[in-house]
């Protein structure tokens, strides 16, 4: 099993949903950058399980306990190691289904590729519980970057049917973007989140979940890093974000919009501002090329509806090959989204500082 992503920095993610513990290991970190833990604790903090109807009752207090890579609060340059020991499992809610395939899960799948060894307790490795140590790993890049002038950020961009007012593309800045942080429910509109959370709660009354889309960008993001096809940013960015299990799908800019546009409304003109190379639009969402241009990078990823409800199923027992009525326990997400947002903000701190530090000129 490959969970790993060798670029500019190397991550490995371990562990498994109802396991021991989780964790990541960190490689070609630069050496001697300050890392707060307070900070990283504030970012995971946004990951973790709300008590307001809107995510899963399981509480996890997910501390990272650091075994390597961190000396008197510096880098040291060495392989960074972090765990966060499970402590919450409810394992018996899934003993009688260890072998009937949840629809939309990686059930049948994992057990096909791994012959039925691998643990399939809460999803096991293909756990949504594996974010955290990407959330971890995220936000150490975060810290590094932000020392360089580079600031991330998300939003709920819709839930459903009902959407957030979006990032300005051209003018969004650091400020906005640390704003959206501070918000318990991530969005920028009051409004949306008054709506979003009512199409959460009757989604959770009626036995059912759904999904949305979260919006991401970069600003201070020097130009001309990155490379042409298939080491391009986009692509570093988009292996990184589909390490969150519930993404389906990512655009860039404009992304699948510019198909219905002519070629004179979704390129972008250059200019000079402050004799700075820029465009007075921002359709290619920061990136030509695989390259970036020294606009915000902005992209969006779509999530499914998280798999896991409550409303009885049909499935098959992919063990005796026959047919079963599958009824979920446990405790689940009626809505991924709002967790979402600081994981897809840490893979794009992991991609920016990955392809930074792969550039000769830096």
């Amino acid at each position: 099993m490959s969970s790993s992503y060798n670029g500019g920095i190397n991550i490995s993610l371990f562990g498994e949903s109802h396991g021991k513990g989780i964790g990541v290991v960190l490689d070609n970190l630069p050496a001697g950058e300050e890392i707060d833990l307070d900070k990283i604790a504030a970012f995971m903090a946004r990951r973790a399980p709300k008590k307001d109807g809107t995510s899963t009752t399981r509480s996890e207090k997910d501390v990272p306990e650091i075994l390597s890579g961190i000396y008197e609060g510096k880098t040291t340059g060495t392989p960074l190691a972090a765990v966060i020991f499970n402590t919450d499992q409810h394992s018996g809610d899934y003993g009688n289904i260890s072998h009937i395939a949840r629809p939309a899960h990686a059930d049948y799948t994992g057990f096909l590729r791994y012959k039925g060894a691998n643990d399939p307790r809460g999803g096991g490795h293909f756990s949504g519980r594996i974010t955290a140590p990407l959330c971890f790993a995220g936000a150490v890049c975060a810290q590094i970057l932000e020392r360089r002038g580079i600031t991330v950020g998300a939003h709920i961009k819709s839930i459903k049917n009902v959407c957030d007012e979006s990032f300005d593309p051209v003018n969004v800045t650091a400020k906005q973007l640390e704003s959206v942080k501070t918000r318990a429910f991530p969005v920028i509109s009051d409004t949306a989140e008054t709506q979003m959370r009512e199409v959460i709660a009757n989604a959770r009354e009626n036995l059912d979940s759904v999904g949305g889309i979260v919006e991401c960008a970069a600003v201070g993001f020097p130009a001309g890093i990155g490379s042409p096809m298939l080491d391009g940013l986009e692509n570093i960015i988009s292996q990184l974000v589909f390490a969150i299990p519930a993404v389906k799908g990512i655009e860039f800019g404009n992304g699948f919009s510019c198909a219905e546009l002519f070629g004179s409304e979704n390129n972008d003109d250059f200019t000079v501002i402050n004799g700075e190379i820029l465009t007075k639009t921002n359709n290619h969402g920061g990136i030509l090329g695989g390259i970036s241009s020294g606009m915000p990078i902005i992209f969006r990823a779509a999530f499914k509806p998280t798999p896991s409800i409550s409303r009885p199923q049909n499935s098959v027992d992919f063990k005796e090959n026959v047919q079963r009525l599958l009824a979920i326990k446990g405790r689940h997400d009626p809505c991924v989204v709002p967790r979402a947002v600081p994981c897809v903000e840490a893979a794009m701190n992991i991609a920016l500082l990955s392809a930074l530090l792969r550039d000769p000129k830096i």
